[in-house]
């Protein structure tokens, strides 16, 4: 991390709701495998336990992960604005090929099955979730990592790009917690209501998946918190007319 004057100062709160955020995260994957294992028989691709496998990626990938590439401009605050977005896009990059993973053992899981496929809510918000995601992803790398995009667009485009990730990773949440229900529902069907422990342990992990992202989002929308510029970006920086009648050179 950089030193000197010119290192911003860390919010006294942030770092704790940072941990916070991870300890919940953490406890979220450990208690879904927790589930799979105790009541689901826990999971392998080659056998009746595949469909087990997508419910642990898609925890790990578009919620656990997604939600840490979202809050690592709010962690590394003072490093090179490059290094950071490089660490944010692949981190993006692992969470969404965590994400395949769990939606090819769900659809082939069906295929050996020979059940239905996209009949139900939580299948098309997920397939929607994913698109989303993945173009998300390609369009952010093609703006801000792709050499040669002109400053103007750049900044013209970050807004859009900050409020579509956040509202993906809502949405993802949003899903994750359909999938929850339903596997609840098929399952125990009416014993559901008669407090089996497996209903009680799923209403705990959906409890703790609906705080880690409030907690994620709480974290992103603190405007006291964002990063602060860094002498690269201030150097690149310009007032309005200056942006509005030509480029300054590509940075980022």
């Amino acid at each position: 991390m950089e030193s000197g004057a010119g290192a911003a100062t860390t919010p006294r709160a942030l770092p704790y709701y940072v941990a916070f955020s991870q300890l919940l995260g953490l406890t979220l994957v450990a208690m879904t495998g927790a589930w799979l294992g105790l009541y689901r028989g826990g999971i392998a691709w080659e056998s009746t336990l595949q469909f087990n496998v997508h419910p642990l990626c898609m925890i790990i990938g578009l919620v656990f992960l997604q939600a840490d590439a979202l809050l690592v401009y709010r962690v590394f605050r003072n490093e090179a604005k490059r290094t950071t977005k490089v660490l944010h896009g692949l981190l993006h990059v692992l969470a969404f090929i965590i994400a395949l993973v769990g939606l090819v053992a769900v659809f082939d899981y069906h295929r050996k099955k020979d059940y239905a496929d996209l009949y139900s809510l939580h299948s098309w918000c997920g397939i929607v979730v994913f698109v989303l995601y993945f173009v998300q992803w390609l369009v952010g790398f093609s703006f801000f990592l792709f050499p040669g995009v002109s400053f103007t667009l750049r900044s013209r485009y970050r807004p859009q790009h900050i409020f579509f990730g956040a509202t993906i990773f809502l949405f993802s949440v949003s899903t994750a917690l359909l999938g929850l229900k339903e596997a609840l529902l098929f399952k125990l069907g009416t014993k559901y209501s008669t407090f089996e422990p497996e209903g009680v342990l799923a209403n705990v992990l959906g409890l703790l998946l609906a705080c880690f992202g409030m907690v994620v989002v709480y974290i992103l929308t603190r405007p006291e918190w964002k990063r602060p510029p860094q002498a690269e970006e201030q150097a690149l920086s310009m007032d309005f007319k200056t942006l509005t009648e030509g480029d300054s050179p590509s940075s980022q």
